[in-house]
């Protein structure tokens, strides 16, 4: 069968910021129907390319060529004017950014940034690109796409917000579609949901598809080639089946060799109970539909009775998509909000009084999803580390606090010999998994005896991710530390948890051994969850 004729083709791409180059003369090409992954982690470059094929990256300096076949003939587009740009962005080449969130305007719905799309570039009436707003949002299997398209991105969930993201891309039919990280945000289920939605436009259109991400099983499942990047370069490239059998280079084998991998010491049969929840429920008042709203006020139930125990050393993992209630369950672990039923740390229950609760609080302490946004950019790294003594041990010296704050650093790897002035420093000259270690510290400092990590690696790439979780794993076992484990991801769960809890529609519809409940699920979504993580 002879192969598809040539859609693209990179030769020697540079992009340079300041006179530093981020890209350094890449070379891949991607055939009329083909589904190409470019891959590597944060830094790599690989966003930096697809958006300098669309003159998309604001300062940049660009050199190389992008030989593209459009239907009137071949371009180079690293040689178009602005202008011309404007002719080949959304008709003949459209992008599908990672957060939907923030590249959607929130002023105007949905149906009507699609329409705006077909009026610029298909010239057609208002009314024409209401209904054909309409019909693509139906494409990408938005439920009544009619009432949707009235909607505002923050009316839809994540899932529905990046299939209208979709539609806005494929509005013209173009023959390549940028994927850039377009599942990273998406839970499991909703994420292979994206996938089959974009596999089965792809065949229907005929379009191809450069899909830049970090996920490894994304790209095993996806795409036919991929192309590894590393600081710039391409270091490796060929077919999916070749590449993952076979990887020729170091960087391309640590990827593949970055899964989470199981490191968990076995529990002790008299481990106590450090953490309990009995028939836990929370609910919040939320506006009623219609004039009944004007006199009263709903209920959503968020947690409905929902029971566990966690003992010493332990790893419980509570697993679930975005609203299966899981981080209200977390929050309510750690006191801070109101709830029904008993949560008991170490025997003891929250009373919600701050004062009271302080002794509790010293015993369980939290680590974040994204470091960047929990640590203060204000406070230097003594002052954010060291931020819990100052409440909870008022009466220690200076010199005494310092050096716990350092001996919480050196715990997670991080020292003076590494870091010149780290105390001095702030949390933005740090690393992501850096900055994650600091999270940590923060925590640790109090020699707390539970750790609720939500997320703790969600907001990282592969190779930070295992290395977080390899240290979370030492730290168990040196301090017998417990954890109550909040995620989505699946293998995250297998490589932490001695147990598990799996959440859906704030009940726990599974419980028990890791083992038992991943090798013989008993509930359909356990099931559900499963095979969209593998």
């Amino acid at each position: 069968m002879n192969p598809s004729p040539v859609l693209l083709q990179v030769e020697q791409l540079r992009v340079s910021f300041d006179g530093k180059d981020v890209v350094q003369g890449v070379d891949f090409m991607i055939r009329a129907g083909e589904k190409l992954a470019l891959v590597g982690e944060s830094g790599s470059g690989k966003t930096i390319t697809a958006l300098s094929l669309l003159g998309l990256a604001q300062g940049a300096r660009t050199s190389g060529a992008a030989h593209f076949a459009t239907a009137s003939g071949a371009v180079d587009l690293l040689a178009l004017s602005e202008q011309q740009l404007r002719g080949i962005r959304g008709q003949d080449i459209a992008m599908v950014f990672q957060e939907p969130m923030t590249a959607l305007n929130p002023l105007f719905t949905i149906g009507e940034q699609i329409a705006e799309v077909l009026q610029e570039k298909q010239a057609v009436s208002r009314a024409e690109a209401a209904q054909m707003a309409i019909n693509l949002i139906a494409d990408t299997g938005i439920d009544d796409p009619a009432r949707r398209a009235g909607a505002y991105p923050h009316q839809l969930s994540g899932g529905q917000r990046q299939r209208a993201m979709i539609a806005m891309a494929l509005a013209c039919s173009p023959r390549l579609l940028l994927a850039d990280e377009p599942t990273t945000a998406l839970d499991v289920s909703v994420r292979q949901q994206i996938l089959d939605l974009l596999a089965e436009l792809q065949v229907r259109r005929g379009m191809a598809i450069l899909l830049i991400t970090h996920d490894l099983h994304l790209v095993r499942r996806f795409a036919d080639r991929v192309a590894v990047m590393e600081r710039g370069h391409i270091v490796e490239q060929g077919s999916v089946s070749e590449v993952f059998a076979a990887p020729q280079h170091r960087y391309t084998r640590e990827l593949l060799d970055s899964l989470p991998v199981r490191d968990v010491a076995p529990l002790l049969p008299d481990a106590p109970v450090v953490l309990e929840l009995a028939d836990v429920g929370m609910d919040y008042p939320v506006a009623r539909p219609g004039w009944r709203g004007w006199f009263s006020r709903g209920r959503f139930s968020a947690v409905q009775q929902v029971g566990f125990q966690l003992h010493r050393g332990e790893t419980l993992g509570v697993v679930g998509e975005s609203g299966s209630g899981k981080s209200t369950l977390a929050l309510a672990a750690l006191g801070l909000v109101p709830y029904a039923g008993d949560v008991r740390v170490g025997g003891v229950a929250w009373t919600g009084r701050s004062r009271a609760d302080v002794s509790l609080r010293k015993k369980v302490q939290v680590v974040f999803q994204d470091p960047f946004s929990s640590l203060s950019p204000r406070l230097t790294v003594e002052e954010l580390v060291g931020e819990g003594l100052d409440v909870h041990c008022p009466g220690i010296g200076r010199e005494q606090r310092q050096q716990r704050v350092v001996d919480a650093l050196a715990t997670v790897g991080i020292t003076e010999t590494q870091f010149p002035g780290m105390l001095e420093r702030y949390p933005h000259q740090f690393s992501g998994g850096q900055r994650q270690r600091l999270a940590i510290a923060r925590a640790l400092v109090l020699e707390p005896e539970v750790l609720v990590l939500d997320e703790p690696t969600s907001a990282l790439d592969v190779t930070l991710a295992q290395q977080v979780l390899r240290l979370l794993q030492g730290l168990q076992k040196a301090k017998g530390l417990s954890y109550l484990l909040i995620t989505h991801d699946v293998a995250v769960v297998e490589a932490m948890a001695h147990r598990v809890v799996v959440m859906h529609q704030g009940r726990a519809v599974e419980t028990g051994l890791l083992s038992d409940v991943f090798s013989a699920p008993q509930h359909p979504y356990t099931a559900k969850l499963l095979a969209a993580s593998r």
